[in-house]
């Protein structure tokens, strides 16, 4: 079992920037590739980004791609979601999830984890 809890979410202002965090606990974190999803109110969980194991690769949707970047710590069992220049549609409840093999494409589909946070909250004003 892996647990995992995200944390970093506020209230900004457009323009602005956050750090999200995923800690986790339980097996090697290190073993498992973590994606970042978020979900606005009314609408279905969407796919952010995804790194895989290492941090060697990762990929991202084309509407955060240049703003956002995922990074990881597998010494800290952490992964981050630094997001930039933060517009008011980017507001939604940040989750990561996590799951053994990193595989483009099918990290975007949220029933491929295993593993879910229980979200933290991002609210961007304009």
């Amino acid at each position: 079992q892996v647990q995992l809890v995200e944390s970093g979410g506020g209230l900004v202002q457009t323009g602005d920037s956050l750090r999200l965090s995923c800690a986790a606990s339980g097996r090697p974190f290190s073993s498992y590739a973590t994606g970042w999803f978020r979900q606005a109110p009314g609408k279905e969980r969407e796919f952010v980004g995804a790194i895989s194991s290492t941090g060697s690769a990762a990929y991202y949707t084309d509407s955060v791609k240049g703003r956002f970047t995922i990074s990881r710590d597998n010494a800290k069992n952490t992964v981050y979601l630094q997001m930039n220049s933060l517009k008011p549609e980017d507001t939604a409840v940040y989750y990561c999830a996590a799951r053994r093999t990193f595989t483009y494409g099918a990290m975007g589909v949220s029933r491929n984890y295993d593993y879910w946070g229980q979200g933290t909250q991002v609210t961007v004003s304009s």
